[in-house]
């Protein structure tokens, strides 16, 4: 199976929440919060030549990650949940849907009915 799209999150939480909405073959590759050389190394690796999107909290922590994801992956599409949600993992499943579709990352209808 050949992925052409890595979507960088927080953590575990996150990941699951998009794996269940993603129709399609997605790397989804977790953060854990914190970029240490060795993770960054990691990402860069896992990431490849793949379209990476960073999708991130919006809460203080994870604007501090999206601002040092933003200096090492400057081409990277940038998704946000809206700051009343904060996190992906409390951002309802019809919302993700929207978020994703707008980048052209196909989701499970099914999941959202």
């Amino acid at each position: 199976m050949i992925v052409n799209k890595v979507i960088i999150v927080e953590g575990k939480t996150d990941k699951k929440r998009l794996e269940k909405i993603i129709a399609e073959p997605v790397e989804i590759i977790c953060t854990n919060g914190t970029l240490s050389s060795y993770k960054l190394e990691e990402l860069y690796s896992e990431a490849g030549d793949a379209e990476v999107y960073i999708f991130v909290d919006e809460d203080s922590s994870g604007r501090k990650l999206r601002a040092q994801l933003r200096q090492e992956f400057p081409c990277a599409r940038h998704l946000y949940t809206r700051k009343s949600y904060a996190e992906i993992a409390r951002t309802p499943y019809d919302y993700l849907a929207k978020i994703l579709r707008d980048a052209y990352i196909e989701i499970d209808e099914a999941v959202i009915l």
